[in-house]
């Protein structure tokens, strides 16, 4: 199972999203293996990380993977030998050929298209969170989205 997830960066940590996610993994995933298909940029993204190291601390089936959007040598010299030090792993979607400015746009389609189950905070219609759930409804993902559960 692949479980990704997306949030506005300006994403209001509390306590009662964190029980709500890790409420959620443990219905859905149980002791099944999941891959937890990760960004790192914003504060829904770190939040979805410490759930997810969270989670990971009572199941061992579970992984950590921090999918890239870039794989330029600055950018592995400056990020990624950081990034990858709380990951199990890092991916690369083959997304080359994309210029530079469209590179999260399309890593976040490799992440859509890749999970079983998408976890999201999104309130607003405009962002790159909101792109990424209005494809995946579009690819009839399911999808969890903490705004609505939270309300």
């Amino acid at each position: 199972m692949i479980i990704t997830f997306f949030g506005h960066t300006d994403f209001p940590a509390e306590e009662k999203s964190r029980t709500a996610v890790i409420s959620v993994l443990e219905e859905r995933v149980g002791n099944e293996n999941v891959e937890f298909y990760l960004g790192g940029y914003g504060n829904f993204d770190s939040f979805a990380l410490s759930c997810c190291k969270e989670y990971k601390k009572n199941h061992e089936n579970a992984s950590l993977v921090f999918v890239t959007p870039y794989i330029t040598e600055e950018y592995q010299k400056n990020h990624l030998s950081e990034i990858s030090k709380n990951f199990d792993s890092v991916i690369y979607p083959e997304i080359e050929q994309v210029p530079l400015r469209f590179a999260i746009s399309y890593r976040n389609r490799y992440m859509v298209d890749s999970a079983d189950l998408i976890i999201c905070y999104v309130k607003r219609e405009y962002g790159g969170a909101y792109q990424a759930i209005k494809y995946a409804r579009k690819k009839g993902k399911q999808i969890i989205n903490l705004a609505e559960k939270l309300l």
